[in-house]
């Protein structure tokens, strides 16, 4: 959702490694380990390293476009939205939320903030993580995607974006969650 007028902090290098469109083509498969990633958690101002999770909870890796701290994607940002109130009900199923943006450190700072995010924001501004899962990029931002990845690191599911279908509903997630 478009937050504000204040357009100051898009035009970063970020944005414009992003701008063209590359369509999400994710070769990854189901059934097998998820890549690694090593990012700082900016809610609980810690890192997470997702094979540090294996063995204890099932993960959803939840990448969202967010634009910079005063703009949000309008498909995304009821999304995030969704994640943040039913954050208890996927902590309670014994799985944990990692939503990933290219937003940098103090740019994720006031998100986390505005948002009253409750589940850990984990900063990428350099998209590499984004990348090595291949989910594609367009207008200055990479596209939304989710994965859901059981207690023993084996992606067991994914949705990437469309126009048709830009999130995997919550219900969605909350139910296979419970299957993992």
């Amino acid at each position: 959702m478009l937050h504000s007028m204040d357009f100051r902090g898009l035009l970063t290098p970020r944005f414009l490694k992003n701008f063209f469109p590359i369509p999400a083509t994710n070769s990854l498969i189901l059934g097998r380990k998820s890549p690694d990633f090593l990012l700082p958690d900016i809610t609980n101002q810690s890192t997470v390293r997702l094979s540090d999770y294996r063995g204890k909870k099932t993960i959803i890796v939840a990448f969202t476009r967010i634009f910079t701290d005063r703009q949000y994607c309008p498909l995304c940002y009821p999304h995030i939205q969704q994640l943040n109130e039913n954050y208890e009900s996927f902590t309670e199923k014994g799985a944990e939320i990692f939503m990933i943006t290219s937003t940098d450190r103090r740019q994720s700072e006031k998100i986390v903030k505005d948002l009253s995010l409750k589940m850990p924001l984990l900063s990428n501004p350099s998209c590499d993580v984004f990348q090595t899962y291949q989910v594609g990029q367009a207008l200055g931002a990479p596209l939304a995607a989710q994965f859901i990845i059981d207690r023993q690191g084996v992606l067991r599911y994914k949705h990437l974006f469309s126009f048709l279908n830009p999130n995997a509903p919550v219900e969605k997630l909350l139910e296979l969650t419970a299957n993992c």
